[in-house]
């Protein structure tokens, strides 16, 4: 890598700077006022944009172009074009017209649906999203596109991702004016996302059907040592790891992604890389874009990338932190309290809006982290629970407590850090503390969302926050525009907000059962797994947020749910399928074999007269533990071949019936695996899987 490593930051993005270089003024004016002021896009223009599109792509190498989109399997999707056609003579020529940069046809027949369209309807469209930069990965022009059905139908997270921004910023913009703010054009959500990792060894993965088909191990005694001593969290960081981190960096700055900050995590083997805020639509696309780049350069570097929320029993699971907040265009975060938040009216509204759209669309906001991976890890109390809370710190609820009380409030000044080390100097804290227990916590100027799982598009979580925040801020506009006194009525609106809502509010420890009581008193829901949270989904309520405000249609919506029961049970059942391959396969034959060499064992020694107590007191362990095995194995097929009826009784099935034989199965095997001889043990273990980076 050159030492002068920003020259390189995003040489591979059709950027702003490469746009106003290669298109004529009027067309860049045209193009910049959808990027960057929100206008309708002048179809007139795409011409010119796709000639030097085309033009800078190739002259980059690039043989081929495609319509990158996000279908509703969580990854991204690809159909390769080249830009060779054969003019009239037979002759190969380059081309890429404006109708192949706008729109293209991807066959839609195979990607979830939901019941959306019947099976034998193939036809789906990509339309082009001018607002996300295009770029060039592995040699082909990638232009981020939504993706809808044949009658228009959004079948991708991008669409109503896309949908709640507007809506989102329509509302804050009404309240803005409110304040007198008349320069502000434009609110923009603005995230930054937390990417934590698994690495393992290839060659000792491609030993672990489990890791293969599941990305989790479902068998696994645990290690002598894991994560107690809390040495890995911040460790320094291994050769191979950072020759690995130092290149992923490197692909990832050329795709015009900051990626700033990477870490050890706390579980062996375990990492975290943190990029800068942009706006939700550009960090979602870029996520996606770290998930897979993560996979690609492990695989070079001999690793492969593990983003499964839980993929190993006993340690740490991987979660991806969403840091939200809400931008003007005049560089104001209206989530930033200053000096004096007691005086800051603008930023107490935003905040009472966003307490009482989080409490009212609590459910929402597990659905949107639900998935049957990331059931693994919430509640575990190494991730947050999943009843949802908001942390916003002592300071702050005092004051909305103040303002409920109609007290006079002063505003506390912030601590001085003394370190009681003459050399180092004194530092102001942040006025939060920071809680790493609870799924929603304020930080200073915006709100991180803790609860989604390291595999998960962030397109859900921001979707869902996006709407409700805006619908909240929608009646607060409805109210304030009508009264004659504005602060007043402000101030009375969120002391309303606060006193009705704040029983979302906990700056306590969410780990234990403590909480759990509380939120119960509170009435706070308390949706343990993925099943039982998508009940929620088709709530009147629900349907009418997201309908209301044209983020879905009721099918679209009915058809996430279907989608969501299918994908949990599905998963579910190639891991139950997996494990008893395993079992079958590898385990049982395995302590046959070491139960067979015992039994040689005892003989040989009885020949001898000498006592063979531990080989038969072994023995005995393994032969009852085994004979366990063999029958888990058989209650692990019987529940595996039952086939309930309709997408929400198989996805009850599976949670009530598989996932509790898949237990008993692992607690038996992984008994066995601890009293099997090591060299008889049929795949890699956690000790070489966490200890050998």
């Amino acid at each position: 890598m050159s030492m002068d490593f920003t020259s390189h930051f995003a040489e591979n993005v059709f950027n702003a700077a490469v746009m106003k270089a290669c298109l004529k003024p009027s067309v860049y004016d045209a193009l910049k006022a959808t990027m960057r002021a929100g206008q309708p896009l002048d179809p007139s223009i795409a011409g010119d944009v796709a000639s030097a599109m085309k033009e800078w792509a190739l002259e980059k190498g690039a043989t081929h172009y495609t319509h990158w989109f996000q279908p509703l399997t969580g990854v991204t999707a690809e159909k390769h074009d080249s830009f060779l056609s054969p003019n009239k003579k037979g002759m190969p020529v380059t081309e890429f017209s404006a109708k192949e940069l706008i729109m293209s046809e991807p066959d839609a027949s195979s990607f979830p649906s939901g019941g959306l369209r019947a099976t034998f309807e193939a036809r789906g469209y990509t339309a082009w999203d001018p607002t996300s930069y295009a770029f060039i990965k592995d040699g082909t022009l990638c232009i981020p596109t939504v993706f809808c059905a044949y009658g228009g139908a959004a079948l991708d997270k991008k669409t109503p991702l896309l949908r709640s921004i507007e809506r989102l910023e329509r509302e804050c913009l009404r309240i803005v004016k409110l304040f007198g703010e008349n320069d502000v054009k434009r609110v923009i959500p603005m995230v930054g996302a937390e990417q934590e990792y698994f690495l393992v060894d290839k060659s000792l993965m491609e030993k672990r059907r489990d890791l293969l088909f599941c990305s989790r191990t479902l068998f696994g005694a645990p290690p002598p040592k894991g994560q107690e001593l809390d040495d890995h969290y911040f460790g320094a960081i291994q050769p191979r790891v950072a020759a690995y981190m130092r290149d992923l960096d490197d692909e990832l700055w050329k795709l015009g992604v900051f990626a700033k900050t990477e870490h050890k995590e706390a579980a062996p083997g375990q990492y975290e890389l943190a990029l800068v805020y942009c706006d939700a639509n550009t960090a979602t696309d870029h996520n996606q874009l770290v998930m897979e780049t993560m996979k690609k350069m492990a695989e070079k570097h001999g690793f492969v990338c593990l983003l499964h929320e839980k993929p190993y029993s006993g340690v740490n699971g991987s979660g991806k932190h969403n840091n939200w907040s809400l931008a003007t265009d005049t560089g104001v975060n209206l989530l930033d309290p200053g000096d004096s938040p007691s005086k800051n009216l603008r930023f107490l509204l935003f905040m009472s809006a966003v307490i009482q759209a989080i409490d009212e669309y609590q459910d929402m906001l597990r659905i949107a982290t639900s998935g049957a991976s990331n059931d693994c890890r919430l509640g575990g109390n190494e991730a947050p629970p999943a009843i949802v809370s908001v942390h916003i710190g002592e300071i702050l609820t005092d004051l909305f407590e103040a303002l409920d009380h109609k007290e006079s409030v002063d505003d506390k000044k912030l601590p001085i850090l003394e370190s009681g080390v003459c050399v180092v100097p004194k530092l102001t804290t942040d006025n939060t503390d920071r809680n790493r227990t609870a799924p929603i916590a304020f930080t200073g100027n915006k709100f991180e969302f803790r609860m989604p799982g390291s595999s998960q598009s962030i397109a859900d979580i921001n979707t869902v926050i996006n709407t409700a925040v805006a619908k909240v801020l929608s009646e607060f506009a409805d109210e304030l525009e009508k009264v004659p006194d504005f602060h007043a009525a402000a101030y009375h609106r969120l002391r309303h907000a606060y006193r009705k809502h704040k029983r979302i509010i906990y700056n306590g420890n969410t780990y234990g059962d403590a909480w759990r009581k509380i939120a119960a008193e509170r009435q706070l829901l308390d949706l343990s797994d993925t099943v039982s949270a998508l009940a929620c989904f088709t709530a009147e309520k629900n349907i009418r947020l997201f309908t209301d405000f044209g983020i879905f249609t009721e099918a679209e919506m009915r058809s996430r749910y279907e989608i969501q029961l299918e994908s949990y049970e599905k998963l579910i059942r190639i891991e139950g399928n997996t494990m008893l391959e395993m079992a079958r396969r590898d385990i049982l034959p395995a302590v046959i074999a070491y139960q067979r060499d015992l039994v040689g064992a005892i003989l040989k020694k009885k020949e001898l007269s000498v006592s063979a107590a531990p080989e038969s007191g072994l023995l005995q362990d393994i032969s009852v533990l085994a004979d366990t095995l063999f029958a888990q194995i058989g209650i692990l097929e019987s529940v595996l071949t039952t086939a309930p009826a309709s997408a929400l009784s198989n996805a009850a099935h599976a949670r009530d019936a598989i996932l509790p034989a898949m237990d008993g199965l692992r607690e038996t095997a992984d008994r066995l695996e601890a009293l099997t001889a090591k060299q008889y043990w049929p795949f890699p273990t956690y000790e070489d899987l966490l200890f050998n980076l």
